[in-house]
Order: structure tokens, then sequence, then C-alpha cells
């Protein structure tokens, strides 16, 4: 009778991982509706950081980053900083040369002298396109593009200075693939993600509960709209990644991004929560 019940308890076992397919399938299907409502083009990723599964769509095609594109830079950063090429806390005089649009504050702050530091925390908290450019500067380009081929995210290209709009017309986008982006985040140096966990306003973090900790960097230009980063959900945490652009509504990308934020985390929570695994007791 023990035999029977074990052997019933084991085929059980086996069978379990049908009702997790089964919710992977309905948040397959959801965010497919969500991007299929979108009047523009959507690719994303999400990694299960504790199975490794990758749920995607045009996850190995380019997309223009906006200020997404600034995770490369601060991936940089914190790696001349272990390879003691930078420190820091060296500080810089803002040279006003620098100085531009966009988001942030150094633009109207005169020759603020300050740690590169400091300007890394304007640059993922403010999004500083100032402090981008100083910073850019100071890697330079050229070192974050073979840090980038190094890693093998070919997609992932620096190419201008933020709010360049020459280059861009030119078009020297920054470019990057959901894929390329997804694999950067799992790459980031603990210290990137400290600071990219630092308090700021995004569509990934509207569609999560205020508690739920996230380390992203969201962008946007006209027409695009991203958001990526890892989402720290109770027991199994994530990796989110959405690219939009030719958006007719930039305001109806942003809700799509924050709808698939809320999808995500309902998803992956559930999982953490499901008594999936169990064998029958005695």
């Amino acid at each position: 009778m023990k035999l029977a019940a074990l052997a019933l308890g084991v085929a059980i076992t086996a069978q379990q991982p049908a009702p997790a397919a089964e919710l992977k399938a309905k948040f397959e299907r959801r965010v497919q509706e969500i991007t299929a409502r979108l009047d523009g083009v959507a690719g994303y990723e999400f990694v299960d950081l504790t199975s490794g599964e990758k749920i995607a769509h045009l996850e190995r095609e380019t997309f223009p980053t906006a200020s997404t594109i600034k995770l490369a830079i601060v991936y940089e950063l914190f790696k001349q900083a272990a390879e003691g090429r930078i420190k820091l806390e060296e500080t810089m005089p803002l040279d006003r040369s620098k100085a531009v649009g966009g988001t942030g504050v150094l633009v109207e702050m005169g020759t603020p002298t300050l740690s590169i530091r400091d300007y890394a925390v304007l640059m993922v908290t403010l999004s500083d396109n100032t402090a981008t450019n100083v910073l850019i500067d100071r890697l330079s380009m050229d070192a974050i593009a073979r840090r980038m081929q190094g890693l093998g995210l070919g997609a992932t290209k620096l190419r201008r200075h933020m709010m360049d709009t020459a280059a861009a017309r030119r078009g020297d986008e920054n470019v990057s693939s959901p894929d390329d982006i997804a694999r950067l985040l799992q790459a980031m140096p603990p210290e990137g993600i400290e600071l990219l966990k630092k308090s700021k306003d995004s569509r990934l973090r509207k569609g999560l509960p205020p508690d739920v900790e996230t380390a992203d960097k969201p962008g946007e230009l006209d027409g695009v709209r991203v958001d990526a980063g890892i989402v720290y959900a109770k027991n199994r945490p994530f990796v989110f990644c959405v690219m939009t652009t030719f958006l007719k509504d930039d305001a109806e990308g942003a809700r799509a991004i924050e709808e698939i934020a809320r999808a995500a985390y309902e998803y992956y929570s559930r999982l953490a929560s499901a008594p999936l695994g169990r064998r029958f007791e005695d």
C-alpha cells in the first residue's frame, strides 16, 4: 500500500509541471494581447532568475534605447573602478560645454564640482543628460563599446552623446536589443545594481507594488518607450525588459509597459507561492 501511494505520488509529481505550463501560457497570451493593442512595435524578454527560463518576443531585434543605454555606462563605470582606472570619489568641475537640455538639473546649475559617483547618481536617478555626457567622456565611448563587445552584446551600441540631435539625424542612434539588455542586467556588478535600485520614476515601477525592490533604468524618445531592470519579487526575482518603437501615441506605450510589468509581477509571484513539486505526506 505504501509503495502504491509512493508510486502515485511520483506520478502526480511528474505531471505537476502541466499547471505551471498553463500558467506560463496564460501570461504569454496576456502580454501578447497588450502588445497587439499597441499602435507600434514592442519587443521584450523576461528571465526567471530562479529557473533561468526565458519568455521573449523580437528579443534579438534592434531597438532604440533612449536613456536605457545608460545601463552600459553604469556597467563600464564600475568595471573601470574595480580595475583601478578611475576613483569614484574623484571630483570634476562641470565643463559647461557638456551641458545639455532634456532631463536633469545640471544644465541649470552653473559650474558645480562633483564626484564621479555624484554624476552617476544624477544620471541614474534623474536621467541627467549633462551628467551622462560627463561620464561618457571620462570613461570613453570607445571603452564602453569594447566592453559591450567583450560581453558579446553586439546589438548594444552607444553611438552618440545625449541630446546630440545632429548625430541622431545622421542615424547614429543609441541602440540595443531586449536580449542584450537582459544579459547586461544579469552581468551588472553589485555596485551597479545598488545604484540602479535608487528611487526614480519609471513605468516598470508604476506597475509593481510600492514595496518591491527594483533595479532599473527607463528611457524615452519621441515614438520610443523603454524600461528594463531586475525585479526582486519575493522568492522569484526576474529580469524585465520591454522596448517599444514606432509608437503613434507615447502615452499608450508607457501604459503598455506598466500593464506588462503588472502582469509579469503577478506571474512570477504566483510561481513563487505555488506548492508545485511537493510530494504526498504519509
